[in-house]
């Protein structure tokens, strides 16, 4: 915890902002002590201190199989919010009820990347490969049950997609699919 507080404060100091990722509430409460702008997002549990104003570009879009998958998609979302992206959020649209993910389907063509996190199955991903042109990331999820494994069916599923222009990060990692976002899109928009 020392070690915590210590480094939020030298990453304010010299960003103006900081950012950190899977932070307990507990944690939050302890560096808010000694940095009382800090916020905190309980579904994410991200806690940052975000610089006012700051630019938002292109756009990604953010897709989650079902409600479980919040948590994780949030991450994604609130990682490429804060290093400066639009998020469009379109949240259960899992394949089980296809018609939900067709009827986003305007909505998700306009991205520039795409990140679909999903658990169970993991179909969601190789679904919206499918039926976009953008990249998109697959971000698998430890919710589920049954064979699910924590994760790893998904992870197998996104991995052995047959979709063209389809990545995949570890299971749970909605900041990397965040960033990797940030950088698929900031390509984008140069162009």
């Amino acid at each position: 915890d020392d070690h915590l507080v210590s480094i939020f404060q030298r990453l304010w100091e010299q960003n103006g902002e900081v950012f950190g990722t899977r932070a307990s509430r507990a944690q939050y409460e302890l560096v808010r002590q000694e940095l009382p702008e800090l916020t905190y997002d309980a579904v994410s549990r991200i806690m940052k201190i975000e610089k006012p104003g700051k630019k938002k570009i292109g756009k990604i879009a953010v897709c989650t199989g079902g409600t479980a998958d919040i948590s994780v998609a949030e991450e994604a979302a609130q990682t490429a919010e804060f290093f400066g992206n639009h998020v469009d959020r379109i949240y259960d649209v899992g394949v089980a009820g296809i018609h939900r993910l067709l009827s986003q389907r305007e909505r998700i063509s306009k991205a520039n990347c795409i990140i679909a996190v999903a658990g169970m199955e993991g179909a969601l991903g190789t679904v919206i490969a499918g039926l976009a042109d953008a990249p998109v990331i697959a971000v698998p999820t430890s919710v589920g049950y049954g064979a699910s494994f924590h994760g790893l069916s998904a992870l197998l599923t996104m991995i052995n997609s047959c979709a063209n222009g389809i990545s995949v990060v570890n299971i749970d990692n909605g900041y990397g699919a965040g960033y990797i976002a940030t950088q698929i899109n900031r390509m984008a928009v140069k162009k």
